[in-house]
């Protein structure tokens, strides 16, 4: 028969039309291999505790958000269990494994207070809202800003919070420390670079910290016996309360007192000055009150916007902004980038949403390109194997050269399907591919059928019933090898095995929907005309 009576049968058309189609997809989109193949880095990441299903699809998704928000591509959030994860980033530099590093470790809880009220938290912001703004310049100063829309339950609070408080700043946190005391060199309360003297520094200090029965105290020492017995006693009588667990303490901190803390098992985490003490609002632009502070990275304040008059009366406004600027200590030629990186870092955070669980990164597992690149020819080559030793069983057993074409071309059609739409919608990785070289050794036994029944020459029955009697073994058995592989594909303790369960699925689908009937059709064309 010629090539165009084959082209006739629609079921080889739908195979060639499939090819076609994702054969498009893929010079558009592109297909995405794993870290195994093209390198990256495996960040491995511990819960605080053991979660369930529900719980661990939330952390998931958030955590998915927040990296994709801020702009790393093809990065892969994976559950392992019930208190690990994986974070998968592909062809990622230092800098990019830091940051990304850095976005998993924040928790992710946006808290705006105004005169130690609460006036907006998390709940209240509108996810899809959120968006970067381009850095704006000012001469040298360089301004970071995220807006956002906050929910109509939230809007009436907030205005509450923000009535009668006109010219006051809304102190912005993303993860305040919780349970925490604050124990400070009163040597560093002062920044006269900002014309802020010690008392300023210390009240300063305290009004940021202000949050109802929330507030974290401020207690300042210096090297006298009377201070660091009375910083003593403060830690000992708040102990026997269990009111804090954590402090934050000046890194030279008296060692005498160090360890007197530590022996009331309080953890003790030294700071350097410069996360010690809060930035002041400190530019070339006009400011009310150049001693107001601006940021203060130790505990989570990421901007203070003065209120404007004009939302302090009472009246409901439901979009809101974040913004800060670069420190003039930055060279001018990196603000610009500065900016631009801090805008998207809280924008990615807010968008993620608080995590409903805390986490620990592990050390990162990097794979370089170059042994990436080994794999996927060691994969391939394994691939190219078991296509060859099937289509070598098939010929050896019916002596039939014809059948070699048929098997070539249905078998990679088949591969090339399986390769693309995991590709496309997901990663291919080390599973996917083994699940691949098994879906060839499983088309064995379809293709054996098919062949027999045709090849045998009922001459009693016409090509269709004889594809029929064979279609019903084989849509048995696809049906029985997705039932086998689904436990794997829905598993979390399992995830290495899940893109083997993927390829095996989508080859058993694939199989009896459109590769094995158009390998039945050009069979039954050949020797059951």
């Amino acid at each position: 028969m010629a090539v165009t009576g084959y082209l006739k049968d629609r079921r080889i058309i739908l195979l060639i039309a499939v090819v076609a189609i994702l054969a498009l997809l893929d010079a558009v989109y592109g297909i995405h291999f794993g870290i195994e193949f093209v390198g990256g880095t495996q960040i491995p990441v511990t819960l605080q505790h053991s979660v369930n299903i529900s719980t661990m699809s939330s952390l998931i998704s958030s955590l998915d958000q927040r990296l994709s928000t801020f702009g790393l591509e093809q990065v892969t959030v994976e559950g392992i269990g019930s208190s690990q994860l994986y974070v998968i980033v592909p062809k990622a530099s230092q800098a990019q494994i830091n940051q990304t590093i850095s976005l998993i470790e924040a928790q992710g809880r946006f808290d705006g207070v105004v005169n130690g009220r609460e006036a907006i938290n998390g709940s209240g912001i509108l996810r899809d809202s959120i968006g970067a703004v381009p850095p704006i310049q000012y001469n040298n100063t360089v301004e970071w800003q995220v807006n956002f829309f906050i929910t109509a339950q939230a809007e009436k609070p907030f205005a509450q919070a923000a009535f009668g408080q006109a010219n006051k700043p809304l102190y912005m946190f993303l993860d305040r420390p919780a349970e925490t005391a604050i124990l400070i060199n009163s040597s560093w309360l002062a920044d006269p670079g900002a014309g802020v003297s010690s008392a300023i520094g210390l009240h300063q200090m305290q009004d940021v910290l202000q949050l109802g029965n929330q507030t974290i105290p401020v207690i300042t020492v210096s090297d006298t016996n009377s201070s660091i017995s009375s910083a003593k006693s403060f830690f000992a009588s708040a102990s026997s309360k269990l009111k804090y667990k954590n402090i934050l303490a000046s890194a030279d901190i008296n060692q005498s007192l160090l360890g007197y803390l530590e022996s009331l098992n309080y953890t003790v985490r030294l700071q350097s000055q410069a996360n010690m003490t809060p930035a002041y609002l400190n530019t070339t632009l006009p400011s009310a009150n150049a001693s107001l502070v601006d940021s203060w990275q130790m505990v989570g304040l990421i901007s203070a916007p003065v209120l404007s008059p004009g939302i302090t009366g009472g009246n409901v406004s439901n979009s809101y902004e974040i913004s800060g600027f670069v420190p003039l200590s930055v060279p001018p030629t990196q603000r610009l980038g500065y900016a631009e990186n801090q805008s998207k870092t809280i924008a990615s955070v807010l968008s993620g949403g608080a995590l409903p669980v805390a986490v620990i990164p592990g050390t990162p597992t990097v794979i370089p390109p170059t042994l990436g690149s080994r794999f996927l020819y060691i994969s391939g080559i394994a691939l190219l194997i078991a296509i060859i030793f099937v289509s070598l069983f098939i010929v050896i057993r019916y002596r039939k050269m014809f059948l070699v074409m048929p098997i070539l071309i249905t078998t990679l059609m088949e591969l090339f399907i399986i390769l693309s739409i995991i590709g496309l919608i997901g990663t291919i990785d080390l599973a996917a591919v083994a699940g691949m070289i098994a879906v060839i050794g499983t088309g064995v036994d379809a293709q054996v059928i098919i062949t027999d029944e045709i090849v045998a020459k009922k001459l009693d029955l016409s090509a269709q019933t004889l594809l029929h009697n064979a279609f019903y073994i084989v849509w048995a058995d696809a049906a029985l090898l997705v039932i086998a592989m689904m436990p794997l594909f829905f598993s979390t303790s399992l995830v290495d095995v899940i893109g083997f369960s993927e390829a095996t699925i989508f080859g058993a689908l694939l199989s009896v929907f459109i590769t094995r009937p158009a390998y039945g059709a050009i069979v039954s064309k050949r020797y059951a005309q």
